[in-house]
């Protein structure tokens, strides 16, 4: 059964739909339904949903500005609204499909088989991706798995200098000037790299302690072999000491 999420910021939309789809009982199960397009926002960042009914026409922020302004896009969307000039700009932004209000029911069963061929679909990868990651893990042992852009990269953890934090994103610094963004936290991001080479010496920085040419005591900076500078937090820098 899918688990579904609506948004529209009129009540009586969102009560016409959940109609229509609990005709489709043995299909969807409703899990969360929003008339604010922010608490909306909020439940996504904590909850993925097998599929989200999305309206365009809404005041505080329209649906292609919420799509944009979504940090989990691990599900399809599917565009609802009354205004059929939106159609090509849904498809454009990657909704999966869209349904032009009152839905038609038929309509919605074509939606529906839509969404679960995209879910099945996304299964099989993400078990591909699994298989690869582990197949990497156990034969290239001093490799790392990274996961950006839609494809895993396969790195060489002494190729590393350090991660920087940027809020719920990170980006990793490579020895051949490179520059990785990735959407995790820095915290998630110090669990995947080996916690023999790599310490957090500060909030916003963990590093390749291989990579350490000097460490400033007073300054409270340590120096990369390629020159550049980290900070060393004070909660940090004793535990940094013992490392060294």
């Amino acid at each position: 059964m899918l688990e579904a999420v609506l948004v529209d910021d009129e009540s009586k939309a969102l009560e016409s739909l959940s109609w229509e789809l609990s005709n489709l009982s043995d299909e969807v199960k409703i899990i969360a339904s929003f008339t604010d397009a922010h608490e909306a926002l909020n439940y996504l960042e904590k909850n993925t949903p097998d599929c989200l009914f999305l309206d365009i026409e809404m005041p505080t922020m329209d649906g292609f500005q919420f799509i944009k302004n979504l940090k989990n896009k691990n599900f399809p969307v599917v565009i609802t609204t009354a205004y059929n000039q939106y159609a090509l700009k849904a498809l454009k932004n990657e909704a999966i499909d869209y349904l032009l209000k009152p839905i038609d029911s038929d309509d919605l069963n074509d939606t529906i088989t839509k969404v679960k061929r995209f879910n099945n679909k996304n299964y099989t990868a993400e078990r591909l991706e699994q298989i690869l990651i582990n197949f990497n893990s156990k034969a290239i042992k001093k490799k790392i798995t990274i996961n950006t852009d839609g494809k895993l990269l396969f790195l060489d953890s002494e190729d590393i200098l350090y991660a920087e934090s940027d809020g719920n994103y990170s980006t990793l610094f490579l020895e051949d000037g490179q520059k990785i963004l990735l959407t995790k936290k820095l915290k998630e991001v110090n669990q995947i790299l080996p916690p023999e080479s790599f310490f957090r010496i500060h909030n916003s920085f963990v590093v390749n302690l291989g990579k350490i040419k000097e460490f400033l005591k007073t300054d409270g900076y340590v120096i990369l072999k390629t020159n550049h500078k980290i900070p060393v937090s004070r909660q940090k820098k004793s535990d940094f000491l013992d490392l060294l």
